[in-house]
């Protein structure tokens, strides 16, 4: 099967730290721009990072700058998201997608061509 593969959410406090990988299953990162998009309930999917096919353009949404890094490691076709400074409203199921497109579909949480099956974060006050 053809998807993208989340691990790594779980209950962390205000202020932790938690680090989602994203591992390819039956495709190869690098034709792909990698974007992790979160929906928290009854709110509307935000993308939130993206990390573009070539590596060298990264997009942070401004709810999680400073807070949140993405990372690649092409060895073992994994784009991880760091996240810092985790606060209540964080809280979400992270989605882990890969779009032929650029990082801007992820910003404008556009189409996207394999989607994973989601991870739960959920940051208590």
């Amino acid at each position: 099967e053809v998807q993208p593969v989340e691990s790594g959410g779980g209950l962390v406090q205000a202020g932790g730290s938690l680090r989602l990988s994203c591992a390819a299953s039956g495709f190869t990162f690098h034709d792909y721009a990698i974007g992790w998009l979160r929906q928290a309930p009854g709110a509307e999917r935000e993308g939130v990072s993206c990390i573009s096919s070539s590596h060298n353009v990264t997009y942070y949404a401004d709810s999680v700058k400073g807070r949140f890094t993405i990372s690649s490691d092409n060895a073992k076709n994994t784009v991880y998201l760091q996240m810092s400074s985790l606060k209540p409203e964080d809280t979400a199921v992270y989605y882990c997608a890969a779009t032929h497109l650029k990082c801007g579909a992820v910003e404008r949480n556009g189409v996207m061509d394999y989607w994973g099956k989601g991870t739960l974060v959920t940051v208590s006050s």
